[in-house]
C-alpha cells in the first residue's frame, strides 16, 4: 500500500490571511481574495497564472507580509473562485476580475506594486487601459510571461515545424484529460514542462499539487483562451514603471517573449533573466522574484497618486520626445544623404536634355 505523500511544509504552506473576501466581478462571477501583512504597509497586489491558486505565491508571500499589505486573490475557476459567470473564459474577463479585487481591497486613493506570474502578467497586461489600474497601479512585475504567439514559441514538444508544434502545444492546452494523482511520472513531467533541470525534489512536489488541484474544465477553458491570446496592442498602454522577469530554461515562455516585451514596454524598469529556472520563477526562486518587488514598492510603491501621475506623464513625453528626435535624425540623414549621392548616368541624360529643351 503507497503511504499518502506529506503535506507542504516549511515556505510552501500558505501562512493564515488576515482578512478573506469574495469579490464579485463585472458578470457576477465570485473571486476569492486574501489581505495579508499590516493594513498601512504598502500595497503588493499577486496575481497567480495558469492551473495554480493563492498557494503558489506561499513563499513570495512569506518574505513580504511582514512589511507589506499584500492582496492575492484566485483567479476565476482557480483554486477557491468558483467556475465562472456568464463573461465565461476570456482575457477581457481577467480584466474585469483585477479591476473588481483592486475596487474592493484597496482603499480610494491607494496605490500597489501589481506582480502577476504567467497568465497573471497577462492580466495585468490585458487591464492596461483601464482607468482602475492606471489609477491603483504604482508599478508593475511581469514574471514568466507572453504578450501573443504562445503556441508559437513554446519549447515544451521538441518539433522542427513550427506548424505543427504550435499544433501540438494548442492541442495540449485545450485536452480536458485528467491529469490524476501526484505519481513520480507526474512529477518528472511537472518538472520537464514547468521548471528548471535543477529543481529540488521538494519545489517540483508544491507545483504538481497545486497543479493538479485544478479542475480540468478550468484548465481546457482558460487553455483555449491563452492558445488565441493577442496582447500586444496592451503592453505599449501599460505606462507604470514595470520591471520583467524569466527563467533562461522557461520551455512555456521562453525568453524571447520577456525581450520582447522590455522592448515594448513604455517604461521597462529592467529585465532579470534567472540562470537555469523554468517557469514557475516565484517558486523557484522567490527570493529574486520577492527582491524585484521590494524595489519597486521602495522607488514607486510609497509615492502618492498626483506624484506618479506626474512621473509617468513626464517619461512618456520624455520617450516621444526621444522617438521624435530620433526621426529628426533620420530625416536630416536621408536629405543630406540625397544631396550627396552621386547623380546616376540616367538622371544626368534627364537633366540634359530637360536643358536643351529650355534652351530650344
Amino acid at each position: 500500500m503507497r503511504r499518502a505523500p506529506s503535506p507542504p511544509s516549511g515556505p510552501y504552506v500558505p501562512p493564515v490571511p488576515e482578512r478573506e473576501l469574495t469579490v464579485v466581478s463585472a458578470d457576477g462571477s465570485r473571486i476569492h481574495a486574501e489581505l495579508h501583512g499590516p493594513e498601512g504597509a504598502p500595497a503588493v497586489v499577486l496575481a497567480h497564472g495558469w492551473v495554480c491558486s493563492t498557494a503558489f505565491w506561499a513563499p513570495v508571500l512569506r518574505a513580504l507580509s511582514a512589511d507589506h499589505r499584500v492582496i492575492l486573490y484566485d483567479q476565476r475557476g482557480h483554486g477557491r473562485s468558483p467556475a465562472p459567470g456568464p463573461g465565461g473564459y476570456s482575457a477581457h474577463a481577467l480584466a474585469d476580475d483585477l479591476v473588481a479585487v483592486l475596487e474592493a481591497t484597496l482603499p480610494p486613493g491607494r496605490r500597489a506594486v501589481l506582480a502577476g506570474h504567467s497568465m497573471g502578467a497577462m492580466t495585468l497586461m490585458a487591464a492596461a487601459d483601464r482607468p482602475m489600474l492606471r489609477e491603483r497601479a504604482a508599478a508593475a512585475v511581469l514574471c514568466s510571461t507572453g504578450a501573443s504567439r504562445l503556441m508559437e514559441r513554446s519549447r515544451v514538444v521538441p518539433l522542427r515545424s513550427p506548424r505543427a508544434r504550435a499544433r501540438a502545444h494548442r492541442l495540449l492546452l485545450g485536452s480536458r484529460a485528467p491529469l490524476g494523482p501526484v505519481t513520480p511520472l507526474a512529477k518528472r513531467l511537472v518538472r520537464y514542462v514547468a521548471m528548471g533541470p535543477g529543481t529540488d525534489p521538494a519545489t517540483v512536489e508544491v507545483a504538481a499539487r497545486i497543479l493538479h488541484a485544478c479542475p480540468r474544465v478550468v484548465r481546457a477553458g482558460w487553455g483555449r483562451v491563452l492558445a488565441d491570446l493577442e496582447l500586444d496592442a496592451r503592453v505599449g498602454q501599460l505606462a507604470v514603471p514595470t520591471a520583467v522577469i524569466v527563467g533562461a530554461a522557461d520551455r512555456l515562455t521562453p525568453p524571447e517573449h520577456a525581450h520582447a516585451l522590455a522592448a515594448a514596454l513604455p517604461h521597462c524598469t529592467g529585465l532579470t533573466e534567472l540562470p537555469g529556472l523554468g517557469h514557475m520563477t516565484p517558486l523557484e526562486d522567490p527570493e529574486a522574484v520577492t527582491g524585484v518587488i521590494r524595489g519597486l514598492v521602495e522607488e514607486y510603491g510609497t509615492a502618492r497618486e498626483t506624484d506618479l501621475t506626474t512621473s509617468q506623464e513626464a517619461h512618456l513625453t520624455s520617450r516621444e520626445a526621444h522617438l521624435t528626435s530620433q526621426e529628426s535624425d533620420f530625416t536630416s540623414q536621408e536629405s543630406l544623404s540625397q544631396e550627396s549621392r552621386p547623380t546616376t548616368a540616367t538622371e544626368a541624360g534627364h537633366t540634359a536634355v530637360a536643358a536643351k529643351e529650355q534652351t530650344a
